[in-house]
C-alpha cells in the first residue's frame, strides 16, 4: 500500500550514529515496499521516477514535436520533503546526480492529466487512491490504463481549433499536461489571423472563464516542465499580448532565471527572441545579464548561424565590448556558411548590438548585392536604417540598391520609393536617376501625396540639392506648391515652416504658403513652442532669401526675430598657414562675419581681373571698393557634400548663391582632402584656386542632373 512519506530531519555526522543508521535502514525499507526489487528504477533531476523500460526511449527535447511518443509512462511521481539517498546497490541508477546528492520533496502526487489542481486530478479529493502493487503483469497493465494521460500535441490542437477560444474550450473540457501546449497552439492560431481578428480574438481569450485557470496551471507546472517548454510558453504568452507585469509572466521569468543552466542551443535561440520582445524590467534585466554570461561561456559551441544572430541581437547595446568582439569573431568564422538571409539580417543584428564591424558589413554587402533582385522592401529598409544607425557608408551598396529600385521602378509603390529616398537622404546619398524618376512620378500622379508626404519630398530634394535641368523641374516645384497649398487649412505651423524652408533652399517661393507662414500668430507660435532655436534659424533663412533672392514676394516682414546664438568658428589652421606662405601677412582676414548671419573662414581682396591680391586695411576689411573683387574661402566638412561626390548639399548651395549676390567669389576647400596634402601641395592648390581665370559656377550648375 502506498503511503505518504513523512518528512524528517537529517542528523549531523557528529551526533548519534545509531539514529543515522536507523534512519537509513528505515528509508531503505520504505523504498523496498514502494519499488519492485526485480525492476530497475531511474531517478531524474526533477524528481520523476519510473520503470526504466518505459523511459528508455524518451527524448526529453521533443516535447513540442513528439508529445504522443513521450507520454508513455504508466506512473509519474513527485516526492517532496523526503530524503532520497543513492544506494550502493545496483537497484538505483541515477542520472544527473552525484553520489552525495539529496533530493528534498514534500508529498506524493499521483500522476495526473492536469496540473496540481486536485479538483481536476484523477486522484480523489478525499485522499490518495490506494493502489496495490504486485509484480505480475496483469495488475501493472491495469495501473497503466488507469493513470496514462491523454496525449496532446499543440500542432494538432492548432489545426483542430479555429480560434483562441476554441483552444480554451478544449482545455476546460479535458485539461492535460503540459499547459504550454495550449499557449503554443493559441499563438500558432493567432499568427494566421488578420490584425482585426487577432485583436478581437485576444479580447475573447482574456474574457474566457478558463483563461485564468490555464494561467494558474501554467504557473504550477513551470518548475517541473522541461526548460524548452517553459521558454516556448513564455514566448507564446508575450506574443499573445499578456501584460508583462502580470504574475504569470514574472513567475515564468523567475523560473527561466533559476534554470538558465539547462539552456541548449535551441533554448538560447528562443530565450533571445523572447527577451528581444520584452520591455526592460528587473527580472528581464537579470535574465539578460545571465544570458550574457551563458553566451560568453558557450559562444564557440553554437552551430546554427540563426541562433548566433538571435543571441547577438539580444545581448543589447550595453553589453561588454569584449563579448561583442568575441561574437564578431564567431560570426567571421561562420562567414562561409552565411546564406543570403543571414547576410541580409546581419545589418540589423549589428545595429541592435551597436557594434560596427566593417569586415562583416563589407562581406555581407557583397552577398546582398549578389542577390539583390527579389529582395523584399522590408529588408531593403532594414539594411539602410541599420547603415544609418551604424554610421556605415558603403557607396557600392547604396548605388546597387538604388539601381535595383530604379530598374524595377514600375513595380514599386510611390510611398515605398519615398521611404527609400528618405533613408538615402539620411545617409547623404543622392542617386540622380532614381530621383528623376520619382520627380516625374510626382508630376504625373500627384494624388498619392498627403500632407506628410509633401513635407518629406520637399525635405529630401532640398537637402540633397537635386533639381531637373528641364521643364520638369519647374513643373515639379509647381506641383509640390499646389499640393502644399491644398493642405494649408489644417497643416501645423511646424510642418508649414519646414516646407517653406525647403522651398527656400531650392530658390522657390510660393506666395500662399509664405503669406500664411508670415502671419503674426503663426510666427509667435513658432517662437514660443517646439524647438524654438531651430524655428528661429529657419525663419532667419526665410527672411534672408526674401531679401537676397529674386522673389515675387515684396511685402516687408513686420516682426523682429531674436538673434541667433553665435557659433565659435575655428578656421582650418593648415589653410591659414598655406595662405600666409602664399600671400604673406596682412593680405587676408580670418573668420569674417557677414550680414544675414553668414560668415566665411577667410576673405581675400583682389583686383577685378583676379590677377593680383590687394593688401587689406582696416577700412577695406569692412567696406568693399568698386574696383576690387572679394574672394571668400570656405573650409567645409564632408557632411556638406553628398556622399562621395562633389555635389554640395542644400544649405551650402544656398550659401554660395547668397554670397555671389553679396559680391563674393567663393572658393571651397574640403577639410578632409586638405589634411591629406603636404604643405607644398596645399599652397599649390590654393594658388590655382585663387588665381583661377574660371568664374564661380552658379548655383544652378551645382544641381547635377540631366534631361
Amino acid at each position: 500500500i502506498l503511503t505518504i512519506l513523512k518528512p524528517f530531519e537529517s542528523v549531523s555526522l557528529d551526533s548519534k550514529m545509531n539514529n543515522r543508521a536507523i534512519s537509513f535502514f528505515w528509508n531503505h525499507r520504505q523504498f523496498s515496499t514502494l519499488i519492485p526489487t526485480s525492476r530497475t528504477v531511474r531517478l531524474y533531476p526533477l524528481g520523476f521516477c519510473g520503470p526504466k523500460n518505459v523511459y528508455s526511449n524518451w527524448n526529453p527535447r521533443n516535447l513540442l514535436n513528439n508529445f504522443d511518443n513521450r507520454m508513455q509512462a504508466p506512473v509519474r511521481y513527485l516526492f517532496q520533503d523526503a530524503l532520497i539517498f543513492k544506494s550502493g546497490d545496483d537497484d538505483f541508477q541515477t542520472k544527473g546526480m552525484s553520489t552525495g546528492t539529496v533530493l528534498t520533496f514534500c508529498r506524493l502526487f499521483c500522476p495526473r492529466r492536469l496540473s496540481f489542481d486536485l479538483g481536476h486530478s484523477p486522484v480523489s479529493n478525499n485522499g490518495l487512491r490506494k493502489i496495490k502493487l504486485h509484480h505480475d503483469a496483469s495488475n501493472e497493465d491495469v495501473l497503466t490504463k488507469e493513470t496514462k494521460p491523454t496525449p496532446i500535441n499543440f500542432r494538432k490542437l492548432s489545426q483542430e481549433c479555429n480560434s483562441l477560444s476554441d483552444v480554451l474550450d478544449a482545455f476546460s473540457e479535458a485539461p492535460t499536461f503540459p499547459s504550454s501546449n495550449y499557449f503554443s497552439a493559441m499563438w500558432t492560431i493567432a499568427k494566421r489571423m488578420s490584425e482585426d481578428q487577432k485583436r478581437f480574438g485576444k479580447q475573447l481569450m482574456f474574457d474566457h472563464p478558463a483563461f485564468t485557470q490555464l494561467c494558474e496551471h501554467m504557473m504550477r507546472e513551470a518548475k517541473i516542465m522541461h526548460y524548452d517548454d517553459v521558454l516556448f510558453s513564455l514566448h507564446a504568452i508575450v506574443k499573445l499580448g499578456i501584460p508583462q507585469n502580470t504574475l504569470l509572466v514574472q513567475t515564468l521569468l523567475r523560473v527561466v532565471q533559476e534554470r538558465i543552466n539547462e539552456c541548449d542551443e535551441r533554448c538560447l535561440s528562443v530565450l533571445s527572441t523572447v527577451l528581444e520582445a520584452m520591455e526592460p524590467c528587473k527580472n528581464v534585466d537579470v535574465l539578460r545579464a545571465g544570458l550574457r554570461i551563458l553566451v560568453d561561456q558557450q559562444i564557440w559551441k553554437i552551430e546554427r548561424v540563426f541562433t548566433l544572430q538571435a543571441v547577438m541581437k539580444c545581448i543589447g547595446k550595453d553589453a561588454p565590448i569584449a563579448l561583442k568582439r568575441k561574437m564578431e569573431m564567431k560570426a567571421l568564422r561562420e562567414l562561409d556558411r552565411f546564406s543570403i538571409l543571414n547576410s541580409q539580417r546581419m545589418f540589423e543584428v549589428l545595429a541592435a548590438m551597436d557594434h560596427r564591424s566593417i569586415i562583416l558589413l563589407n562581406e555581407c554587402s557583397k552577398k546582398v548585392l549578389g542577390d539583390i533582385h527579389g529582395c523584399p522592401f522590408r529588408i531593403l529598409m532594414s539594411i539602410l536604417q541599420s547603415c544609418k544607425d551604424l554610421r556605415y557608408r558603403n557607396l557600392d551598396l547604396f548605388k546597387g540598391i538604388a539601381d535595383y529600385v530604379a530598374t524595377t521602378f514600375d513595380i514599386w509603390k510611390s510611398k515605398q520609393v519615398l521611404f527609400l529616398l528618405i533613408l538615402f537622404e539620411n545617409l547623404g546619398f543622392r542617386h540622380p536617376h532614381l530621383m528623376d524618376l520619382f520627380m516625374k512620378k510626382v508630376v504625373d500622379e500627384p494624388d498619392f501625396l498627403n500632407m506628410q508626404s509633401v513635407v518629406s519630398v520637399l525635405h529630401v530634394y532640398s537637402s540633397l540639392n537635386h533639381t531637373y535641368r528641364c521643364l520638369t523641374q519647374e513643373r515639379f516645384l509647381d506641383a509640390m506648391a499646389s499640393a502644399l497649398t491644398a493642405y494649408l487649412h489644417h497643416i501645423s505651423s511646424e510642418n508649414l515652416l519646414n516646407a517653406v524652408y525647403s522651398f527656400c533652399l531650392m530658390n522657390h517661393f510660393p506666395l500662399a504658403p509664405v503669406n500664411q507662414l508670415l502671419q503674426k500668430d503663426i510666427v509667435n507660435e513658432l517662437l514660443t513652442s517646439g524647438d524654438v532655436e531651430r524655428n528661429v534659424r529657419k525663419l532667419h533663412v526665410l527672411t534672408t532669401c526674401l531679401q537676397l533672392d529674386d522673389t515675387s514676394y515684396h511685402k516687408a516682414t513686420d516682426f523682429t526675430l531674436p538673434s541667433l546664438p553665435s557659433t565659435p568658428s575655428r578656421p582650418n589652421a593648415k589653410v591659414a598657414e598655406a595662405l600666409r606662405s602664399l600671400l604673406g601677412e596682412g593680405c587676408f582676414s580670418e573668420n569674417v562675419q557677414l550680414p544675414h548671419n553668414y560668415h566665411i573662414d577667410f576673405e581675400i581682396r583682389m583686383d577685378t581681373n583676379r590677377s593680383q591680391v590687394l593688401p587689406l586695411s582696416d577700412v577695406d576689411a569692412v567696406t568693399s571698393a568698386t574696383d576690387s573683387q572679394r574672394v571668400g574661402v570656405l573650409c567645409v566638412p564632408r557632411s556638406t557634400y553628398c556622399l562621395d561626390s562633389n555635389h554640395p548639399r542644400g544649405f551650402l548651395a544656398m550659401k554660395m548663391r547668397h554670397l555671389k549676390v553679396m559680391g563674393f567669389y567663393v572658393i571651397l576647400v574640403k577639410n578632409w582632402e586638405m589634411e591629406k596634402l603636404r604643405m607644398e601641395d596645399a599652397v599649390t592648390f590654393l594658388k590655382s584656386e585663387i588665381y583661377s581665370s574660371e568664374d564661380l559656377p552658379t548655383a544652378d550648375v551645382n544641381f547635377q542632373s540631366t534631361c
